[in-house]
């Protein structure tokens, strides 16, 4: 009889370890759907997905963006030939000499950056202070920058985080990228943003911008 107890013991606690590595070891399941982010200008429509690979700026920017937090905003410096950077909160005020300087009282977003995303025409990165004052790299909390470039970027891989990519509207960052500036690259002009998101499946996302997952 204890002999039968403790085979049964056994059988039931080598299942229980069994079931537990299975656990451990379940892939998640991927969701079929995918957040579609559109950035509104003067000059047309900018159309985003973010990467499930960045998730610490995946989930800021969306909350952000949901938030209406960039509406306002403006790209506030356009460089032709490399990228359009804006996002930041300062460029909603009637100072121009402020923007892009961030507000140091908000937590730096810890860097994401990976080997596989590369700064390739419309890749979205986040915009960060220079390695002598943040040498861990971390992102600012809200400013990000689009490469305009048909080359891409490459001498920026691995220094910034790309967290997203343009799937339509490239043709909106060049045209951004051309206007005329004045000092530090800013825009004469404001470009403001407003930016929302929507939720769409993803063979919907592939057929609407042909965006491969």
């Amino acid at each position: 009889m204890k002999t039968l107890f403790r085979r049964t013991l056994w059988i039931g606690l080598l299942l229980s370890a069994v079931v537990s590595v299975a656990q451990a070891n379940k892939v998640p399941r991927k969701s079929k759907k995918d957040e579609v982010v559109t950035i509104s200008t003067p000059q047309g429509v900018i159309r985003l997905v973010l990467f499930d690979v960045t998730p610490l700026h995946k989930a800021n920017f969306l909350k952000l963006a949901q938030s209406g937090f960039y509406n306002g905003t403006t790209f506030h410096r356009v460089i032709p030939g490399f990228m359009i950077q804006g996002g930041d909160s300062n460029s909603k005020d009637d100072d121009p000499t402020n923007d892009g300087t961030g507000n140091p009282e908000i937590k730096l977003i810890p860097a994401e950056i990976r080997s596989e995303l590369m700064h390739k025409r419309g890749a979205v990165a986040a915009a960060r202070t220079p390695d002598f004052v943040n040498p861990d790299r971390q992102s600012s909390p809200s400013q990000f920058y689009i490469v305009q470039n048909p080359q891409g970027t490459p001498q920026l891989n691995g220094q910034y985080t790309i967290f997203g990519q343009v799937i339509s509207g490239q043709e909106v960052v060049d045209q951004i990228a051309q206007q005329p500036v004045a000092e530090r690259n800013r825009p004469v002009t404001d470009i403001k943003m407003t930016v929302k998101v929507e939720k769409l499946r993803k063979k919907k996302i592939t057929e609407l911008y042909g965006y491969q997952y």
